[in-house]
């Protein structure tokens, strides 16, 4: 990396321009662990997130380059490891399972299944995970791994794809000192086959701190440190900058170095620090090391990692594999999982119960007085479909934070994930409706055709999921979400032609009736249970032309609802692409 500069602007006053970074250079080699240290809002999450392709927001000024070349962001997705600070673990899986799921989304489908399962097992072994495999992931609701194991998942999930560099964000934080040696251990090993190693840490054990071969320490965005780590460090303090003391009997290095950033932090010293580094004969040393291997480097590299360095597909496998690796993998242990099932199936039956016991063998009565009841029941049969998707919606806010870390992971493709949340709610949502709309349509004896009466419900449905997930992708959060869903739904109940026929609305709302899903499957059951001579007189003519339905096609009105699945689906799919939640 070279003269790398960020800025972004205040959040508080957006006409101020801050900067985070300014003119950083430094490297590391392959097989090297480097530290990036400094007081907390040094810059050093930035940076790491500039060098591996997912910093999102501000302006980005400088050079970053490996082997020598400019790498494309699929090959930083696919081919780079990342472990956040937070865990972002699926909860229902076991530690093997999501071991396992991750390599065969991220190792080549044409790799033996064999092949995998030995490198899950290794990586088991290396992260000394064995005695939790067979242990759900669980979260605050269920208890599952402790927070020591679900540090070493994060890092199995990036080991298990073999990748050429390991970023690590905190990775010793929240642990006990234990483990945050034995965890940088393997990750130390790992390195010493060839891994190059970059991770951020704010306090680590004197043991955690000799672990890395190099050093690059941030005050207020700029580098005050660049070298070996340990006594050079200390004594590069020392000698150059105004160090009130040197290191006392008993103190460790790591302890020192700390205190120290944070007291010249502190006192604002940040300026004159990275003064004395710009003009230090250490800052000439690393400027010559750097061009170095900018001059050697690239004439190195074999065709294979040119190649790698230049690939344009972001995700290692195809579409229809990771598709199908998501449904066995995550979709089937959905299916057994209460807290998913129960949601989505307890609305439905309880209203389908209700309709059918208080519409007892109404629906053949097409006595005036009973005409009301029958139209009622169809209303709130599509009506119902679509509040209910408040249920599915929840998943896509929890899951932001996974879908954010696989996507960048190289895991899949947005279309790939909207894919795998369609068959996973269709599947079970279809089974719900089939059962339900028989419960219903032959208790309530309603005329026409059962499998209209079934597909308006179902495709209803499936329509008010998409919305639902809709609104989910472009809410910031739950409460939004929620907020925004129920009014929707409410506001197209007005203009679904039961409440006020399309005819009697002002020609300045009837746009509005025209873009209404609800309308089209509340029309379709009209139509069917009103069709030919049972379309029976009504306020001074027929139902169907009281409601301006006398004309339409039923299964025409059927396709032009699912059209809206479709239409609602690609504004999913666009929101997913381009709307970044999670600024960083």
């Amino acid at each position: 990396m070279t003269n790398i500069t960020c800025s972004v602007k205040n959040s508080q006053n957006r006409k101020e321009i801050i900067t985070i970074l300014n003119d950083v250079s430094g490297f590391m080699r392959p097989g090297e662990m480097v530290a990036l240290m400094g007081p907390s809002g040094s810059g050093k999450t930035t940076l790491m997130d500039i060098l591996s392709g997912r910093k999102n927001v501000g302006k980005i000024s400088g050079e970053v380059l490996m082997g020598g070349n400019k790498p494309s962001v699929p090959f930083l997705r696919r081919y780079t490891g990342y472990v956040e600070q937070f865990d972002t673990l699926v909860d229902y899986m076991t530690v093997e399972e999501m071991l396992i799921y991750t390599a065969e989304m991220k190792r080549p489908v044409e790799e033996e299944a064999s092949l995998k399962v030995a490198a899950v097992e290794d990586t088991i072994t290396a992260l000394g995970l064995a005695s939790c495999r067979k242990v759900k992931i669980g979260n605050h609701m269920a208890r599952g791994i402790s927070g020591g194991q679900a540090k070493r998942v994060n890092i199995g999930l990036a080991l298990v794809t073999n990748p050429r560099i390991l970023f690590l964000d905190e990775p010793t934080s929240g642990l006990d000192s234990y483990t945050s040696n034995e965890v940088m251990t393997t990750v130390k090993t790992l390195a010493r086959r060839g891994l190059t190693v970059c991770a951020t840490i704010h306090s680590p054990t004197p043991y955690c701190f000799h672990l890395f071969d190099r050093l690059l320490l941030l005050l207020r965005g700029q580098v005050v440190y660049f070298g070996t780590g340990g006594q050079e460090a200390v004594e590069y303090f020392v000698q150059n900058t105004p160090v009130i003391k040197g290191l006392m009997e008993g103190e460790n290095e790591a302890e020192w170095i700390v205190d120290l950033t944070v007291q010249a932090d502190r006192q604002g010293k940040a300026g004159e620090f990275a003064g004395a580094f710009a003009a230090s004969r250490h800052k000439t040393v690393s400027d010559e090391a750097l061009q170095s291997l900018l001059r050697d480097t690239p004439s190195m590299l074999d065709e294979d990692s040119k190649k790698e360095l230049a690939v344009q597909r972001e995700t290692t496998t195809p579409f229809w594999w990771a598709l199908l690796v998501m449904i066995k993998r995550r979709a089937f242990k959905q299916y057994k999982n209460p807290e998913f099932v129960m949601p989505r199936i307890a609305g439905s039956v309880l209203f389908s119960l209700v309709i059918f016991t208080l519409y007892w063998k109404k629906g053949d009565d097409l006595s005036t007085g009973n005409l009301y009841n029958i139209q009622a029941v169809l209303f709130m049969w599509v009506v119902l479909p679509a509040y209910n998707s408040a249920s599915t919606m929840p998943t896509l806010v929890m899951e932001r934070q996974l879908f954010t870390r696989e996507r960048n992971d190289g895991l899949y493709r947005v279309v790939t994930f909207l894919f795998y949340k369609m068959v996973e709610e269709v599947v079970i949502l279809g089974l719900v409706s089939l059962l339900t709309s028989l419960l219903v349509f032959y208790t309530v004896r309603l005329m026409g055709l059962w499998v209209v009466f079934w597909l308006a419900n179902f495709v209803t449905m499936i329509t008010g999921t998409m919305v639902g997930y809709w609104f989910a992708a472009l809410s910031p959060n739950m409460d939004a979400a929620n907020a925004l869903l129920p009014l929707y739904i409410t506001i197209q109940l007005l203009f679904a032609g039961f409440l006020l026929p399309t005819g009697a609305m002002p020609n300045y709302w009837r746009w509005a009736a025209n873009i209404d899903f609800l309308r089209y499957g509340w029309g379709a059951l009209m139509k069917n249970q009103f069709y030919g001579d049972r379309n029976v007189e009504y306020v001074g003519g027929t139902i169907l032309g009281f409601y301006d339905l006398a004309g339409i096609n039923m299964w025409g009105w059927l396709g032009i609802e699912l059209c809206f699945f479709v239409v609602f689906a690609a504004f999913t799919w666009t929101t997913l692409q381009y709307l970044r939640h999670d600024k960083r």
